[in-house]
Order: structure tokens, then C-alpha cells, then sequence
């Protein structure tokens, strides 16, 4: 038996429902060798009396000994990544029914997509509802733009978003962040952790790039909504009130 670090971190996915992060596998690797230094001390302090002669090693204490010098003493990050990546590549290419998480609080082992119907039948469950069109267009809003506050996020959707807002804090996708230093101190919306359980993000930056409009762009627009310029007759070629009523005014010439 060799040290496989693939399968001792299934291992522990397998045995909570809570995330596991790479400091709490870490603690493990720690805790294994103080366990057996401990052990060995005790062993040490185990009296022997004179007459008696110690056994020899038994090719059993050697292949044990053998698995305890494969086991680092400490693991850094990137190997355990590297390792959650290998055995999350592993289980979509054998089609498993698990698959590995990975939020904001560390790895979770969960259901496939393709089997989650199954589990909601033996819970009893009903279906997820999905999210609207409205409710996602306002979540994309709030996680390219957070912090924002309702009227930017109406000033970009062109509509009132208090439906599709209050769905998404009812989900706690969205929560409130604080208050803008505006006018009025409005209040200001973000993402939650949440939110990225939900995405399969491990953070914000693992958003997509978007080409269409850049974050300045956005702001302009924005603030050209929220202000928007006002707009008088000589701008849409009408002529001028002034002008309009001298004219009214001025007598008719006479026939000739």
C-alpha cells in the first residue's frame, strides 16, 4: 500500500458534508505524524527488562514504516490542488456520480447533475426552481458591478428590479454590502458566498471576461440615465419660444 493523496482526500470529502479547505487537509498530514511521534515516544518508554531480548523487525512493521516515510511532512497548496484537479478530471471521464466542489470555504464532494434527480426522488424533494431571465439579468448586474445600488442596476436594465432583487436576497445570492456616499446614502447590493456555491466560482475574479462594454463604458452610460441631459426646441430644431411669439405679434403688411 502507497501513499496516494488522490484517494485520502475522496476519503475525507466522503466523510462530511462540510467543505474541507486545503488547511484542514493540512492539519490532518500534521496530526498523522505527531500521532505516530507520539506513539513512538511511548513505545521508548516501554521498560524492558535485561534478560529480555527485542524481537527482530517484522516484514509487516517494515512495509508500515515504509507507508510512513511516503507521507510528507507537509503538503503545500499546490499539490493539494493539483490533486483535487486530477481526481475531479478522473471522476467526469469515468462518469461518476460525485463531483468535487470547490467554493469560497474549500472542496465539497457533491452529486452529479445527471444523478441529482434520483437523490431529490429518495428525499422527496421537489425540482429547483430556476431563476428568471429578469432575476439573472440582475444577478449578472450585481456581480460585475458590486457594490451598486437599485438605481444603478435600473438605470442599466431599464426597468424596476424590486422583483427580481428581492428573489435573489430571498435565495441569499445577493445581500446588502452598505451604503453608497451619495446623496440620500442609498443602499448598496453584492454577491454572497453563496452566490459563488451556486456559479461553481472560487472567487469573483474567476468571472468571465466581459468584450461587450468596458466597466467605463458602463459609467457613463449609467450616469448619463441617472442625469439624464435635458433637451430643449432649438436641439430637436423647433424654433425658439421668443422667436415664435415675436412673430405672432408683428402686424400683417397691407395687401397691395
Amino acid at each position: 500500500m502507497e501513499f496516494n493523496l488522490k484517494k485520502i482526500i475522496k476519503a475525507l470529502l466522503l466523510s462530511t458534508s462540510e467543505a474541507v479547505s486545503i488547511k484542514d487537509i493540512q492539519k490532518v498530514v500534521q496530526r498523522y505524524h505527531a500521532q505516530l511521534s507520539s506513539e513512538s515516544v511511548e513505545e521508548r518508554s516501554v521498560s524492558t527488562p535485561a534478560d529480555v531480548s527485542l524481537p527482530s523487525p517484522q516484514p509487516v512493521q517494515e512495509v508500515i514504516q515504509d507507508i510512513i516515510d511516503q507521507v510528507p511532512t507537509l503538503l503545500t497548496a499546490t499539490q493539494i490542488r493539483e490533486a483535487v484537479d486530477a481526481l475531479e478530471s478522473e471522476m467526469r471521464e469515468s462518469n461518476d456520480a460525485c463531483r468535487i466542489l470547490q467554493g469560497p470555504e474549500g472542496f465539497r464532494l457533491v452529486i452529479s447533475p445527471a444523478y441529482a434527480d434520483w437523490v431529490r426522488l429518495l428525499r422527496g424533494e421537489p425540482r429547483p426552481q430556476r431563476l428568471s431571465a429578469a432575476a439573472l439579468e440582475t444577478l449578472s448586474i450585481v456581480a460585475y458591478r458590486q457594490p451598486v445600488t437599485r438605481a444603478e442596476m435600473e438605470a442599466i436594465r431599464g426597468v424596476s428590479i424590486d422583483s427580481a432583487l428581492n428573489r435573489l436576497m430571498e435565495l441569499e445570492l445577493v445581500a446588502v454590502t452598505g451604503r453608497a456616499d451619495l446623496p440620500g446614502r442609498p443602499i448598496q447590493y453584492g454577491t454572497t458566498d453563496k452566490f459563488l456555491d451556486f456559479t461553481g466560482l472560487r472567487s469573483l475574479g474567476e468571472l468571465p471576461a466581459s468584450d461587450v462594454l468596458s466597466p467605463a463604458q458602463i459609467t457613463e452610460w449609467i450616469t448619463r440615465a441617472t442625469a439624464p441631459v435635458t433637451v430643449g426646441d432649438a436641439e430637436v430644431g423647433l424654433p425658439l419660444e421668443d422667436q415664435s411669439s415675436a412673430t405672432a405679434s408683428q402686424p400683417e403688411s397691407p395687401s397691395a
